[in-house]
């Protein structure tokens, strides 16, 4: 079933319009939820930042969040997810094509589907080979748009140098991947891109600074190259869907001697709060 602003559908009596907003002009934003065991994971932070990309991009929610967050556990219940996630999509809605914002009368479109999807046990136990790109994106990365072709264009450039990911450069700057947080240790601390408009602030990310905390290993947000990159005592890449991936190659550089012990203890800890 898929929820579309309230109802709940079958997938082939779900229609959108030629004049969506989202279809058009990628005028949205999105959200992927992880599901565990038949529960999502962190669900209240994952709407947070979805009501933040709304208020920055002046998109109204269809519904209240308490609303929307019954709506989206019921979805995992209905659909009988245990493992997998929920995609969730609002766009601005359907209106004839202009540029500007339509008038107050077109009114977001909600949708919302699950699907199955496995723990990547294999590259979070083994680690990934990850190739850079130049960061061609757009200036306001902390919203979490649906546009996203810069992301695409990074993802597929991974995909033809047989890398799980790639890790974009803004100037001589390392930002983020192209759909995951890009995060390093050395000397004991983890080391990360500053929360900026130049990233995007993963839900993950925030769990790993929780984490670190509570381990009491530093965590630094400052800008950081790719030289030093090469020079890491770790690496890993973090999102919803790949959770704690260790980073064992960047390019044609391994990285130490692969996967090293704060890697594996954040891992441990992760997994902890996913049961």
């Amino acid at each position: 079933m898929i929820l579309v602003n309230g109802q709940f559908l079958a997938r082939e009596n779900v229609h959108i319009d030629l004049e969506d907003r989202g279809y058009q002009f990628g005028d949205g934003i999105y959200e992927v939820a992880k599901v565990y065991n038949g529960k999502l994971f962190r669900l209240d932070e994952h709407l947070t930042r979805l009501a933040r990309s709304a208020r920055e991009l002046r998109i109204t929610l269809p519904m209240p969040l308490d609303e929307l967050k019954e709506q989206l556990l019921k979805l995992v219940e209905v659909n009988k997810l245990l493992d997998g996630i929920i995609y969730l999509q609002v766009t601005r809605g359907v209106a004839p094509r202009l540029h500007s914002f339509p008038g107050e009368n077109v009114s977001a479109l909600l949708t919302a589907y699950t699907k199955d999807l496995p723990r990547p046990l294999a590259e979070i136990t083994n680690g990934v080979k990850v190739v850079t790109t130049e960061d061609i994106r757009w200036l306001r990365c902390d919203i979490k748009s649906i546009n996203l072709l810069g992301n695409v264009l990074a993802k597929q450039h991974a995909v033809e140098n047989n890398a799980k990911e790639a890790i974009q450069i803004r100037g001589n700057i390392v930002t983020e991947g192209s759909s995951s947080n890009f995060l390093i240790v050395k000397g004991g601390a983890i080391i990360t891109h500053p929360a900026t408009n130049l990233i995007l602030k993963g839900i993950t990310r925030d769990c790993l600074e929780e984490l670190a905390a509570k381990l009491s290993i530093p965590f630094i947000e400052r800008e950081f190259t790719l030289a030093e990159a090469y020079e890491a005592d770790e690496a890993m890449i973090t999102s919803t869907t790949s959770e704690v991936t260790p980073v064992v190659q960047i390019n044609d550089q391994k990285i130490a001697n692969g996967i090293g012990p704060i890697t594996k203890l954040l891992q441990e800890e992760f997994l902890k709060l996913t049961v």
